[in-house]
């Protein structure tokens, strides 16, 4: 073999490595995070006593192709999280950590009534955000432990306006249903039709996972007020605004579940959003004490 040979062919064995580890380095990674989590959601349940279970929606990305995938609460969760619920003991805390911008109504709902069921304390713990069908699995606990600065949202629910034209809100369908009268047009009447049935049946799931709480008449003007549009969709409903409300809200969460999120980290992209340091900046010295 000839030099040029011989380090032509190191050079083909170094780029194969090299692809080699770019393969499974992501794989490697996940698997050290996961340990990592497994590890402190055993702490959790050990220092508090708690049966703890994450949803935990951020975006992904497939692989190396960096194909973004959107995460919400789907069938697959409600069959992860039921099947938690259902293994607990009974009399054992559930603590539900929940990071999700909402999903599917008959999953978000299945998740809510097995929580209520479960014979034991249900804490559901919203570090940053839970939105939507997160809110509607929040109403199901005994307490709902938030961050100062986390946020629920409205459960009015959202509607496709046609096969493939925008979702919207059903009580602003049944408005325009109202505003137009006998000229609405047919698929407008229908649409407006199954909003208000839409709205019916997310109130009485409101209602049957908050009356024990506060009262059957009180879970009934929270029901109308988070599902008839006085909000948009987004609106944050801030801690302070949940008390108001009357919903069984703490304000702070234990300091393992910060640790816990970081866990959990954000597709990288190629530039940061968001960049700080990571502890405190030293104090800035007075310039009577600098010296050359």
């Amino acid at each position: 073999m000839t030099t040029a040979d011989y380090i032509n062919s190191t050079i083909w064995m170094l780029f194969w490595l090299l692809f080699l580890f770019a393969m499974i380095s992501p794989a490697l990674n996940m698997r050290r995070l996961q340990a990592a989590r497994l590890a402190l959601i055993r702490a959790l349940e050990r220092k508090y006593n708690w049966r703890v279970i994450t949803m935990i929606h951020r975006e992904e990305r497939v692989s190396f192709l960096g194909i973004p995938i959107r995460r919400y609460i789907d069938i697959d969760d409600s069959e992860e999280v039921l099947r938690a619920i259902r293994t607990t003991p009974p009399g054992m805390p559930i603590a539900l950590i929940l990071h999700t911008p909402g999903g599917l109504v008959l999953a978000a709902s299945q998740i809510a009534r097995a929580l209520k069921r479960h014979n034991g304390k249900k804490i559901v713990i919203v570090p940053h955000y839970a939105m939507s069908g997160g809110t509607l699995i929040a109403l199901a606990a005994d307490e709902i432990l938030m961050d100062p600065n986390a946020v629920l949202g409205p459960l009015d629910p959202q509607l496709a306006a046609s096969p493939n034209g925008p979702v919207v809100p059903a009580p602003s369908i049944v408005r325009v249903a109202e505003l137009k009268g006998k000229d609405a047009s047919d698929n407008t009447l229908i649409l407006a039709d199954v909003a208000r049935k839409a709205i019916e049946e997310m109130q009485e799931v409101i209602v049957e996972l908050l009356e024990d709480k506060m009262g059957k008449e009180k879970a009934k003007e929270i029901a109308k007020l988070l599902t008839e549009g006085r909000w948009t969709h987004d609106y944050p409903i801030t801690y302070e605004k949940a008390k108001e409300i009357g919903l069984p809200v703490k304000e702070g969460i234990p300091e393992e579940v910060y640790r816990l999120m970081e866990l959990y980290p954000q597709s990288p992209h190629n530039r940061p959003g968001v960049e700080y340091l990571p502890q405190p900046l030293p104090a800035p010295r007075h310039q009577g004490t600098q010296r050359n």
